[in-house]
């Protein structure tokens, strides 16, 4: 026999033997999380009302969502319904090419910036007032390249901040950066293999290889990318800050580089992922500069403001306008038009660069925060910027496989460096933490959960 109940004209089908208990009725709701059937934020019934529905005593279901609670899946607060707080996981297992956090209470993957700081007021003033005055042709069939507003207040803003020498004209508007890597290996696949640091985001690396681009490996020390082992026509590089190593490329290096792409009729991919957030007061500007018709600056909101909006922009040299026009148009698939306006309404405004100078200042503190709270036998590196840090394992203590089990047992998603690496065999083992990833009111008790974590496999 199944248990089903009906709350505010909503049903819900509990997988729930009577036989089994409490324990069984509090599976059954875990069940019911975990599958979608209740998503975060649905409010459950009333202990009094569920009680009534399942023919249980009103204590039996208090005591199972106070159980449900301290695992994480509810909220319950006195006078207030319960309420789901945890995320439905739809698939096993997620394919490698993505970076999903495992089921978890508290999460320090790397890649998303605070979302709970999302500018909501901002985005939405800037759309009544795109919505007010856009006229009505915006919203048709537009250039592959993206609209005109947004490819024109983007050269300013790219010029003015990350000194990348910007022409609308050479923008291209794409769906963040996965698009953009999809689209650069489709416009220079006619040229052989496409390198990438070692160790890099693999994500991208299965991006590009899918997109038909041949896939190697080009090794990293501590100034950066070796540009003498580099022997490919094309090379993707993250020289503000580079990931997931954390180093920034070398001022030697990044002249080194501009000339070879020069010399040798190269292009280089510049992944500028978090260059809007340094806090060592020492600029680092884009490499674009050196070399405007040899390095393709690829940019994105996704750290900013939020990766689902999926804004991201090519600044490209100009024999590759055109063959990436052509890729955008062959594929089919762009940004919406709307949010391109909205997104250009932002910048103009100067919204956008207040919200990202607010970000840096708190993101700096969670640095600050993060630090502190580390053990002296594990080194950070990468800390001068950006929204991620590289945490080093001594050798002889212990792996990242051994961590990442502890992490589990605090509930806790963290992320290892080893698939990270390209070349197969023995490399240094450590930890990515996105310290931008939690909510600010989640991000002292994830510090917590890592304290725990590290504390349950020390040396």
């Amino acid at each position: 026999m199944t248990g089903s109940w009906t709350s505010s004209a909503r049903d819900v089908h509990l997988d729930w033997d009577p036989s089994t208990g409490r324990r069984g009725l509090a599976d059954a709701i875990r069940n019911a999380i975990r599958t979608g059937r209740l998503a975060h934020g649905d409010a459950l019934p009333s202990t009094r009302a569920l009680a009534g529905d399942l023919g249980v005593a009103r204590g039996t279901v208090t005591r199972v969502y106070a159980d449900l609670a301290a695992e994480g899946y509810v909220h319950t607060s006195q006078g207030a319904p319960t309420v789901v707080v945890a995320d439905g996981v739809q698939q096993a297992s997620a394919p490698r090419g993505r970076l999903r956090s495992p089921e978890a209470r508290w999460s320090l993957m790397p890649g998303n910036p605070d979302l709970s700081a999302f500018p909501r007021a901002a985005w939405l003033s800037a759309t009544r007032r795109v919505l007010q005055h856009a006229p009505a042709s915006a919203f048709g069939y537009v250039d592959e390249r993206g609209v005109a507003p947004l490819r024109e207040v983007l050269a300013g803003y790219l010029a003015r901040s990350r000194g990348v020498v910007a022409d609308p004209e050479r923008i291209v508007v794409c769906a963040g950066y996965a698009h953009a890597i999809s689209l650069l290996a489709i416009a220079l696949r006619g040229r052989g293999e496409l390198a990438f640091e070692d160790p890099s985001l693999w994500v991208f690396r299965d991006y590009a290889h899918a997109a038909g681009a041949r896939i190697t490996g080009v090794p990293v020390d501590e100034s950066g990318i070796r540009v003498s082992e580099l022997d490919s026509p094309a090379v993707v590089v993250t020289p503000a800050h580079q990931y997931p190593l954390g180093m920034t490329l070398a001022p030697r290096r990044r002249a080194e580089l501009a000339r070879w792409a020069g010399e040798q009729g190269g292009y280089v991919i510049e992944d500028d992922y978090d260059g809007e957030f340094r806090y060592d007061r020492k600029p680092v500007g884009a490499l674009q500069a050196l070399a405007p018709e040899r390095v393709a600056y690829a940019g994105t909101a996704s750290k900013t403001l939020a990766p689902g909006l999926r804004l991201g922009w090519l600044v490209l040299p100009r024999a590759l306008v055109e063959p990436v026009r052509a890729a955008m148009a062959t594929h089919g698939w762009r940004t919406p038009v709307l949010e391109q306006l909205v997104l250009a309404d932002l910048i103009g405004s100067g919204d956008y660069d207040r919200h990202v100078r607010r970000c840096r200042a708190a993101y700096r503190a969670r640095r600050d925060r993060l630090l502190a709270t580390l053990p002296g036998y594990l080194t950070p590196h990468g800390i001068s910027a950006g929204v991620q840090l590289l945490l080093t394992l001594p050798e002889g203590g212990p792996g990242e496989a051994e961590v990442l089990a502890s992490a589990k047992r605090q509930s806790l998603a963290l992320q290892g460096l080893g698939p990270h690496w390209i070349t197969p065999g023995d490399h240094p083992q450590g930890l990515v933490l996105g310290y931008a990833t939690p909510a600010e009111h989640a991000f002292s008790a994830t510090l917590e959960a890592l304290g725990r974590t590290l504390a349950g496999v020390s040396p």
